[in-house]
């Protein structure tokens, strides 16, 4: 915290000697001291004489800046059919975030020059310069520990490396949701509580869990893989080998077969929301029906948890009121409130940049950080 506080004075007030940062912070002499010392060790904060001063008798006054290129931390989501970045300068503030839109099949060494250009356009061409503190890496599927990895996960490890070689800097990996649901936590929102339930419509379906403000992991990596809990038993096979999960009604593509096979013909989410703004009935239908699928997972998941909050992310959140009432309704008609209370439930507030940012998030919480794999 005081060394939060030190950046943002240097922040929002230019270059500034020791004495006058000491009146600033409130901070003790030896307290700064140490403080200061520690952030110029990292490279964080550089010390220079004016010239001005230099030409004064005495002992001339050090000022104290940010190093503009140190300490910067990148955060990376690779996403079914996207790359996004997110860039945090030396001041803990985020410099900006960018993303791109490619196809599913897409090479894992095309993605991570990918990730390297969208990068480097924050960071104003710095990358070669050795400055990255450290990479958060968000990524579709499990991550667990390595000896408690399930055998169908995606190559972490190989993602890891690739990232670690093409850009020379430590990295940490977690999955995309589970990030996402920790910046919507941290900065996002549902800022402010310690028990948040966060679930992601889109290409896939699936979440995450912050439990007394902790990004919960599971034992194998597995938690928050609400898009694999069954809704109809009798419904269409899953890619995780189960049937009638909710990924196969509650995905962007399952939701647009839906709407097209009810005489609704839309090919993307833009165009759906258009439909569902004409009064299309066959689409209205179909997310009243998605809607209701999903509402009874959540209430399921929440006599499990008892969750603060529920934050619902994801392309198909678009929808609005045809897919978040029936949402509602459906919770709170199967949530025992005397047993958990009803959880508020509130769109994302991040958009598409809540996977990197949690990842940046990630690498902050970590006081140390080995890589993985």
């Amino acid at each position: 915290m005081h060394e939060a506080l030190v950046l943002r004075l240097l922040r929002e007030h230019g270059p500034l000697t020791r004495g006058e940062l000491g009146a600033l912070c409130g901070l003790s002499r030896t307290t700064l001291y140490d403080i200061v010392g520690a952030l110029m060790d990292k490279g964080t904060v550089v010390a220079s004489v004016p010239e001005a001063a230099r030409r004064k008798r005495g002992r001339p006054a050090e000022v104290l800046a940010l190093n503009p290129g140190a300490g910067r931390l990148l955060g990376i989501e690779f996403a079914r059919r996207a790359v996004r970045v997110a860039a945090m300068d030396a001041a803990h503030e985020i410099a900006g975030t960018a993303g791109e839109q490619h196809g599913p099949d897409t090479p894992w060494q095309t993605r991570i020059d990918l990730a390297w250009q969208l990068a480097d356009g924050l960071t104003d061409g710095t990358l070669r310069s050795g400055t990255l503190e450290g990479i958060g890496v968000g990524t579709v599927g499990p991550v667990g520990p390595p000896d408690r990895r399930s055998p169908w996960a995606p190559p972490h490890d190989t993602v890891a490396a690739l990232v670690r070689e093409r850009f020379g800097s430590q990295v940490l990996i977690d999955n995309n949701t589970r990030l996402a649901a920790l910046a919507e936590t941290i900065c996002g929102a549902a800022a402010g509580w310690q028990n948040v339930l966060y679930l992601r419509l889109s290409h896939g379906v699936g979440g995450g869990l912050v439990v007394a403000g902790a990004l919960h992991r599971g034992a194998h990596g597995n938690s928050g893989r609400f898009g694999h809990i069954t809704v109809d038993p009798d419904g269409a096979a899953c890619e995780c080998g189960g049937t009638g999960c909710l990924e196969t009604v509650a995905s962007i593509e399952a939701v647009l077969d839906a709407c097209r096979a009810a005489g609704c013909a839309v090919a993307d989410v833009p165009e759906l929301v258009a439909a569902l703004e004409s009064g299309d009935r066959g689409a209205h239908a179909v997310l009243a029906q998605v809607g209701g699928y999903v509402g009874r997972v959540l209430a399921d998941v929440c006599h499990a948890l008892g969750p603060d909050v529920i934050v619902l992310g994801g392309e198909l959140v678009e929808a609005g009121p045809a897919l978040m009432e029936p949402i509602e309704r459906k919770l709170n008609a199967n949530v025992a409130p005397r047993s958990c209370g009803w959880p508020r439930v509130l769109p994302a507030g991040l958009g598409d940049a809540g996977t990197a940012l949690g990842a940046i998030a990630l690498l902050q919480q970590q006081s140390s950080m080995a890589p993985t794999g």
